[in-house]
């Protein structure tokens, strides 16, 4: 699954909301209950990252660009069938976290 999802933010204050979206994240109870995180390494502009939600792991990157984040994700077998409702959910909530 890719999405590109544009901003209007410089690049250094597109990536201080990423990080500030990911401590949130993990001060969330509803999110830290639910989701383990396996990996999250940066490597410049760009976010790696793993995490286990309900049995099911979840890879892939958040590239800051200029104007835009660009993200990836591996979805495993059994949520690809759900791939356009997840896509739509992960834009809203981006959206709402980050503009």
């Amino acid at each position: 699954m890719q999405l590109n999802i544009p901003h209007k933010f410089t690049k250094d204050e597109a990536h201080k909301r990423v990080l500030a979206l990911l401590a949130q994240a993990k001060t969330d109870p509803q999110f830290s209950e639910k989701v383990t995180i396996d990996e999250e390494r940066w490597d410049g502009d760009t976010l790696h990252f793993a995490f286990t939600a309900e049995g099911q792991s979840i890879s892939g990157t958040v590239e800051v660009k200029d104007t835009e984040f660009t993200i990836y994700a591996k979805l495993p077998f059994m949520l690809r069938m759900f791939e356009g409702r997840i896509q739509a959910a992960v834009e809203n909530q981006v959206n709402q976290a980050l503009q």
